[in-house]
């Protein structure tokens, strides 16, 4: 499998949104939300967008409090964290003014629960306009809503949508490095819409194609091998044919 980071349109929509927000006019808020259902890349956009652009990655954690968050976030920046909450934060704005960067918080359905964690992240906007995004669950637009502060300095939204067949088709041209035919992705397409299980797919065939001396994947031989049994019991039973 190609070691390459699959454009699917959520991806396409995620660069087009951080643009917009890296290039807001002055005076727009610089927060953003991106959510949707699991399984649809969401995380790994994030990551790799933060790796190319070198933005402060944060991935909340279930009981994780406003103090625990700045702490992470100081570390993310290269600092080492102060003790008392009130110099955390004050550590953390007067590093985020010096050299600004884009905050990303993974998972921020954990912090919704947590008025004093939200509320620190919008005071951490107001302080020094750096953008800041929130990655959350399908639910995570309506959670933020009781928060109206917060909820009002989002300027950009982006729902993750489920792969349509040329997202499938995209990531399987993309990643797998045995020709598959259009039978076979749309196999998998009706399979799954999740990003794992749909890489999981195409690592059983390119397993299938090299165990069986297969230049080609088609709908038959997935439909014949693919099952929920291992790959090396696979192989097993075609070679006792």
């Amino acid at each position: 499998m190609r070691k390459i980071f699959a454009r699917t349109q959520n991806v396409k929509n995620f660069i087009n949104m951080m643009n917009n927000l890296k290039n807001r006019a002055d005076g727009v808020p610089g927060m953003a939300l991106v959510y949707g259902e699991p399984g649809l890349g969401k995380t790994q956009a994030v990551l790799w967008w933060a790796a190319q652009n070198d933005a402060a990655f944060i991935r909340s954690t279930n009981l994780m409090s406003g103090r625990w968050l700045l702490e992470e976030i100081v570390e993310e920046l290269g600092e080492v964290p102060y003790y008392r909450s009130s110099d955390l934060f004050k550590q953390c704005v007067r590093q985020l003014k010096q050299e600004p960067k884009i905050i990303i918080v993974d998972e921020i359905d954990y912090l919704t629960a947590d008025s004093h964690a939200i509320e620190t992240l919008r005071d951490i906007h107001d302080k020094t306009s750096v953008p800041i995004v929130l990655v959350g669950m399908g639910q995570a637009d309506k959670k933020l809503m009781r928060y109206r502060h917060l909820y009002d300095r989002i300027s950009e939204k982006l729902k993750f949508e489920p792969f349509s067949q040329g997202d499938i088709k995209g990531i399987v041209d993309q990643l797998c490095e045995v020709e598959t035919t259009e039978c076979a992705i749309n196999y998998i397409y009706n399979k799954t819409n999740r990003f794992r299980q749909i890489v999981k797919l195409i690592n059983k065939a390119e397993n299938i194609a090299k165990a069986n001396g297969l230049s080609v994947i088609d709908e038959v031989t997935l439909k014949e091998f693919i099952n929920d049994d291992p790959i090396e019991t696979v192989k097993a039973s075609k070679k006792s044919k």
